[in-house]
């Protein structure tokens, strides 16, 4: 490279930091730009505006910002996009531009748009244990962890921080949106990368959860848990039968798509280790206590799915996607990793997977109908990141919001399940609970979630005020795996168990 080409190089990248440095960021003026409301069972969040920015890609270097926008992003005509343009709403390095601008290498494009959350169950997140260095909750099913999709506000960190007064915490961890269980978090750098050298896991899961409050406890809580000096116990309910014998499943899993989060048994997959011990049966379903030994990403789900033996209620691995007997023993029917990810992009709403942790290009807009095709070729290409102004976080992403509200394979799988849901059941919340439990716990008093129409915003030019959506189904928001305990160097933490576990686990421990 010549000296020209390291000057370029240099000054580009020092552009490219200082267009990131003015991405606000998790501040108080994010916090507040909404707030919440509790109708029917379910946490909502009124509608607000927000910034969705990308980097302009290689291959749009030299083209008309109209006219990449109108292949591109498809969700809306040419029109649209040209009136925003003109109106400052799609602003290239936050400057207004003419819609004939020829993008540039760096060229920081964002978009304002009226954004729509999806609800999730109003269910108070329980704090297990908190110190100056570490945060250790039992984390609800349907909530993600972190800002992801279609969830900003409604996710672990936003509530923590407007509802509990904890900011500023520090991953260690994950769960599935709809797992619930332990999570942790780290109130300092230090601690976080402690902790999670010690643990890893999914979003969909339920159960505790730890945050680093200090760098130091951060670390330190991360090394634990990726060093697997972390012992992990699961609780699940299976389909049929679960074998008497405690079971090992050591088969590989490999990544099929990360843009959908979509994986398998494979024999190019990592070398990962499951441990299983059924605790009770009641004819239909058995409850399993899981130990994962590894942590890969949806590893019990996997390992399940391969014994024949998937989780009752998980909308992805107990699918008929996956093959006439539904991925067991590896057999998905004949299907290559590309028939796969097409089928699963049919069948599936996203938002009810995994909240589609994808970020293609297709974050900041819906695709049109009839283009999923060019959603296959995203969910199995590189990635490319695309960002709402205030991701901190190097992994959250913004996937595309569901074009409209469809019957999905969650509801089809869980439909089957011999214990039926409903809201009431599932969400034992409501104002005055919430304002205790958070009162109780931090001294932070929790704010009226009763339904304010003042505060409901329309915007003429949004799709999704012109679209009445239903309530997410019961079925939708809960998945029967439980992340219960974890025990590391000098600390041990565990959860409540969920009520669709505790009959049978008592039996068994009686």
């Amino acid at each position: 490279m010549s000296r020209r080409a390291r000057i370029a190089l240099k000054e580009a990248k020092l552009e490219t930091k200082a267009l990131k440095a003015k991405r606000p960021g998790f501040t108080d003026d994010r916090y507040n730009e909404t707030s919440y409301y509790i109708e029917n069972g379910l946490r909502k969040v009124y509608p607000y505006y927000f910034t969705f920015t990308t980097f302009t890609k290689g291959r749009w270097v030299g083209e008309r910002i109209l006219d990449v926008f109108a292949r591109e992003f498809r969700a809306h005509p040419a029109e649209e996009y040209e009136r925003c343009i003109q109106a400052g709403t799609l602003t290239v390095n936050y400057e207004k531009v003419p819609t004939d601008y020829k993008l540039k290498h760096n060229d920081l494009l964002a978009n304002v748009v009226h954004r729509h959350e999806t609800p999730v169950l109003a269910n108070p997140i329980k704090l297990i244990h908190v110190d100056e260095d570490l945060v250790v909750l039992d984390k609800p099913c349907s909530l993600p962890v972190h800002p992801c999709g279609r969830y900003r506000h409604n996710t672990v960190v936003f509530i923590l921080a407007k509802e509990y007064n904890l900011k500023n915490l520090r991953t260690i961890h994950r769960l599935d949106r709809l797992t619930s269980g332990l999570l942790l978090f780290g109130r300092s750098p230090k601690k976080a990368r402690q902790m999670e050298h010690q643990i890893r896991k999914d979003r969909l899961t339920s159960g505790l959860l730890l945050f680093g409050r200090s760098p130091k406890k951060a670390r330190q809580m991360e090394h634990q848990i990726r060093n697997r000096l972390v012992q992990k116990e699961y609780v699940c309910r299976v389909e049929g039968e679960f074998p008497d014998e405690i079971i090992e499943c050591k088969e590989p899993i490999e990544v099929v798509s990360y843009k959908i989060g979509v994986c398998k048994v494979s024999p190019k997959g990592k070398d990962c280790i499951t441990i299983f011990q059924k605790l009770g049966y009641n004819g239909e379903t058995s409850i399993v206590l899981c130990k994962p030994k590894t942590g890969r990403m949806h590893q019990i789900r996997v390992h399940l799915q391969y014994l024949g033996y998937p989780v009752v209620n998980d909308p992805l691995y107990n699918h008929e996607v996956f093959g006439p007997v539904k991925g067991k023993g590896g057999d998905l029917g004949g299907k290559t990793d590309e028939q796969l990810v097409r089928d699963l992009i049919h069948i599936h709403n996203a938002e009810n997977w995994l909240g589609m942790d994808g970020d293609s290009e297709l974050s900041m807009f819906n695709p049109r109908k009839g283009d999923l095709d060019d959603s296959l070729v995203s969910a199995l290409g590189p990635k490319d990141r695309v960002l709402g102004d205030d991701d901190a976080d190097p992994v959250s992403r913004e996937p595309s919001p569901c074009e409209e509200p469809c019957e999905t394979a969650t509801s089809l799988a869980c439909e089957r399940s011999p214990h039926p849901l409903s809201i009431s059941t599932l969400s034992s919340a409501n104002r005055n609970d919430a304002k205790v439990t958070v009162a109780t716990q931090t001294g932070h008093e929790a704010p009226d979630h009763s339904f304010n129409p003042d505060k409901m915003t329309v915007d003429k030019h949004c799709y999704e005020c012109k679209v009445r959506y239903r309530d997410p189904k019961p079925q939708d928001l809960v998945m029967y795996l439980h992340a219960w305990k974890y025990k590391g160097p000098g600390w041990e933490y565990e959860t409540e168990l969920p009520e669709w576990a505790r009959i049978s686990l008592v039996l068994r421990l009686s």
